[in-house]
């Protein structure tokens, strides 16, 4: 048989070993539910991945369409948004220095060091 001292350390351990028992399933509930938190969200995000090129195509649409409709209404929507809408300037081209002035050259350099005169 048991002495008592024996009996209570071994009562005080089983009953510690209980508490860690019940405190390791919480525990793993806990994290089971983070788990199925995290996956939701990261099929959330790849969805969004998936749409952002649809989604980017939309803002541009509706850009364009607030340009040329001069419509300050749909720039609001995408100011609201946080979106800028900037006009884009159609850039005109622009000659070389060298072909801006009169006729070509009386000089032309060509590679090798020889000169056309």
């Amino acid at each position: 048989m048991l002495k008592k001292n024996e009996f209570m350390i071994l009562t005080v351990v089983s009953v510690l070993l209980a508490g860690l028992i019940l405190a390791s399933a919480l525990l793993d509930r806990a994290n089971r539910n983070l788990q199925a938190e995290l996956v939701q969200r990261q099929a959330y995000i790849q969805q969004s991945v998936q749409l952002e090129g649809l989604y980017v195509e939309m803002i541009k649409a509706v850009a364009e369409l607030s340009e040329r409709a001069q419509d300050p209404a749909l720039r609001k929507v995408l100011t609201d948004q946080g979106m800028t809408v900037q006009t884009a300037l159609q850039p005109q081209p622009q000659l070389a220095p060298e072909a801006q002035a009169e006729g070509l050259p009386e000089e032309l350099v060509i590679p090798g060091g020889q000169t056309n005169e």
